[in-house]
C-alpha cells in the first residue's frame, strides 16, 4: 500500500472491499447462513447494533442497517415496481427526462455515478429508507413536500434541486448522515489504516500519501466493479417493470423476480468469484436466504423450469448488461412494462399507507 502507483495493492484493496459486500455482507445479512454453525455469519447481528460490530463484520459506505431496510425488505419484496428504491430507470429520469441535457453530459453523469455511486448514491439512499422505516414504525408525519419514492444523493443534501430535495432535512439530518454513515469508513480507510506509516523516521509523509493515492484508486477500481455487478442486475430493455403489488412468495411473484432480473455467465468458482455471486441474481431473488454454493447447484435447475414453461430467462455476459443499463439510464432505450392485468388476481396486493397524512406530503405507496 506505500508503494505508488502499485496495481497490486490497487487490486487488492479493491477486492477486499467489493469481496466484503457482495460475497460476505450480501448473504450473511440474507441470512444465507443461518442454518448452519457459521459463528459471527448470522443475519440478526452481523454488522449492526455499534459502529464497532460494523467495523468488525463489515466496514463500507453504507450503513448495514440502512442496507438491510433497503435492499432485504423493500428492493427484493418490490422489485421493479413504484416502491423498488434501486429502480433505475426511474431513478435517473432526471438526466432522462432532460431533453437539453446534451449526451456527452449524460454520459459524463453516469460515468461518475460508475466510480462513486456507493457514497455519491447509495449511502444516502439507503439511509434515507431506514430513517423512513422509523417514521413509519412511529407514526411520524412527513415533511410537507416530500417524495417518498425519489432518490437522493450526496448532491441532495448540497445542492436541492426541488421541493422534495429542499424537505429532505425533515427525514434526514445532513450531519447525522456524514457522522453516522460516512464518517466511519472515511476515517478508518482513508486515515487509521495508513496511519502506522507516518510513524516510519524520515519517510512517512511520503509514504501515507502514496498509500491515500492506492486507497482512492481502489475505491475508484471497487466502485466500477460493483456498479458492473449490481446496479445492471435488473436493468436493460429486457427487464420488466410492474405497476402493481403482488403478495410475497405468491405465483405471480416468483415469475416477476425471474424476468426482472438477469443472470451473468456462471458455473465455476473463479468466475463466479470475479461477478461476486452476483451473477446468480435470478436464483437470489428466487431464493435469498441461501447459500452462494447452492446458487451454483439450483441454477441449472431453475433454468430448465423456466425453459419447460417458456418464462423468459436473461443471461448474458456482464458486459452486455452494463451497455443496456446504461442506455436506461442516459434515456436511449426504455424497459418494458409488463402486462400486470394477466397475473392472478389471488396474488394481487396494496401496500398500506404507514405514515401519518401531512398536507403536500407526496408518500407514494408506503413502505
Amino acid at each position: 500500500m506505500w508503494m505508488s502507483p502499485n496495481p497490486v495493492s490497487i487490486v487488492a484493496l479493491s477486492t477486499w472491499t467489493y469481496a466484503s459486500w457482495a460475497m460476505i455482507a450480501h448473504h450473511t445479512c440474507h441470512g444465507g447462513y443461518n442454518r448452519v454453525d457459521a459463528g459471527n455469519f448470522n443475519s440478526r447481528g452481523f454488522a449492526i447494533g455499534s459502529v464497532f460490530q460494523r467495523g468488525k463484520d463489515w466496514l463500507d459506505w453504507m450503513m448495514p442497517e440502512a442496507w438491510n431496510v433497503e435492499h432485504n425488505r423493500l428492493h427484493h419484496y418490490r422489485l421493479n415496481e413504484a416502491g423498488d428504491p434501486d429502480l433505475v430507470e426511474r431513478n435517473m429520469q432526471w438526466v432522462r427526462g432532460a431533453d437539453d441535457m446534451p449526451m456527452i453530459t449524460r454520459y459524463g453523469i453516469v460515468a461518475f455515478f460508475m466510480v462513486a455511486w456507493k457514497w455519491a448514491y447509495y449511502a444516502p439512499n439507503t439511509y434515507k429508507e431506514l430513517k423512513l422505516a422509523e417514521m413509519a414504525k412511529e407514526g411520524k408525519p412527513l415533511p410537507q413536500g416530500f417524495n417518498t419514492q425519489q432518490s437522493v444523493s450526496i448532491g441532495s443534501f448540497l445542492v436541492p434541486r426541488d421541493e422534495s430535495e429542499r424537505a429532505l432535512p425533515g427525514v434526514v439530518k445532513p450531519m447525522d448522515f456524514y457522522s453516522k454513515v460516512l464518517a466511519p469508513f472515511f476515517l478508518t480507510r482513508f486515515v487509521l489504516l495508513p496511519a502506522p506509516l507516518l510513524a516510519i523516521p524520515g519517510v512517512g509523509p511520503a509514504l501515507f500519501g502514496h498509500a491515500i493515492v492506492n486507497l482512492i484508486a481502489a475505491e475508484i477500481l471497487t466502485n466500477a466493479h460493483a456498479f458492473a455487478t449490481i446496479v445492471t442486475n435488473h436493468c436493460g430493455d429486457d427487464m420488466y417493470t410492474f405497476d402493481d403489488a403482488v403478495k410475497p412468495k405468491s405465483s405471480a411473484f416468483y415469475v416477476r423476480q425471474i424476468v426482472g432480473s438477469a443472470n451473468y455467465a456462471t458455473g465455476d468458482d473463479v468466475t463466479d468469484f470475479s461477478h461476486g455471486w452476483l451473477n446468480y441474481q435470478i436464483e437470489h431473488h428466487v431464493w435469498p436466504d441461501l447459500s452462494m454454493l447452492a446458487y451454483q447447484k439450483g441454477a441449472p435447475e431453475l433454468k430448465n423450469i423456466c425453459a419447460k414453461y417458456g418464462v423468459p430467462y436473461v443471461q448474458e455476459n456482464v458486459f452486455e448488461r452494463l451497455r443496456k443499463t446504461v442506455d436506461i439510464m442516459v434515456g436511449k432505450t426504455t424497459m418494458r412494462p409488463f402486462p400486470t392485468q394477466y397475473e392472478p388476481s389471488k396474488d394481487k396486493m396494496v401496500h398500506e399507507l404507514k405514515w401519518k397524512s401531512t398536507e403536500g406530503a407526496i408518500d407514494g405507496e408506503g413502505v
